[in-house]
């Protein structure tokens, strides 16, 4: 099956582009058991708060009863900045789609402006995905699940909501894809998403195409 009508690839960064959720969430997970004695696995963890911009996280934890506020995050970000310095890489073939000049193509994502061109500059991608072509949820005013970063990013590339393939991980990533009226596939190859728990999960949502690589994905899109 191809789907090559739709005329915009809108990506998610975080266990899509680079299976880097895992090491958000884990650094999310030592500080809940630093601050609250709060002893997560990763899989609670990520089930809480993964694929969230930090003031959705924040607003998450705070619902839920933890004393956190923005030190919290900045905390979590020094963290993450450690992890990335050392180096991250992207998912295996995924650079044959990124070579495709005949569909646009861009990214929607949680992460701040400084650690997004960060991880981009890490897997050698800024110059495909100029700054042009990166959304923020700090652009927008409500994060993931909220449709918000992608409904921009199809009004800033061009394109009409039905005319966009969200590639998405995360629960609260797929949510918002959905709510955006967009075709929305789920990537669950990352070490964190790839079970069958998680696979009900997304399925749950009424996500009808899953893939575990990016070959699978290039070919539903390309035949």
């Amino acid at each position: 099956m191809s789907i090559f009508s739709k005329k915009l690839i809108i990506w998610d960064f975080d266990g899509v582009i680079a299976d880097t959720e895992c090491l958000w969430m884990e650094n999310r997970r030592q500080l809940l058991k630093k601050y609250f004695n709060i002893d997560w696995d990763l899989k609670t963890t990520n089930k809480h708060l993964g694929g969230m911009h930090w003031t959705t996280r924040l607003q998450t934890l705070q619902k839920m009863g933890f004393d956190v506020d923005k030190k919290f995050e900045d905390e979590g970000t020094e963290l993450d900045l450690q992890v990335l310095s050392k180096g991250i890489s992207l998912t295996p073939n995924i650079e044959k789609i990124f070579a495709r000049t005949d569909i646009k193509q861009c990214i929607a994502t949680g992460g701040t402006k400084e650690k997004t061109q960060m991880k981009l500059k890490a897997v050698k991608i800024d110059k495909i995905f100029t700054p042009d072509r990166v959304f923020l949820s700090e652009m927008v005013a409500h994060g993931k699940p909220a449709p918000d970063i992608f409904l921009l990013a199809a009004e800033k590339m061009g394109e009409k909501p039905e005319n966009c393939l969200v590639i998405e991980d995360s629960i609260a990533g797929l949510k918002a894809g959905l709510a955006a009226k967009m075709e929305t596939i789920a990537y669950v190859g990352s070490q964190m998403n790839n079970n069958e728990e998680y696979i009900a999960q997304v399925k749950a949502l009424g996500i009808k195409h899953i893939f575990k690589t990016m070959d699978e994905i290039y070919h539903f899109i390309f035949g």
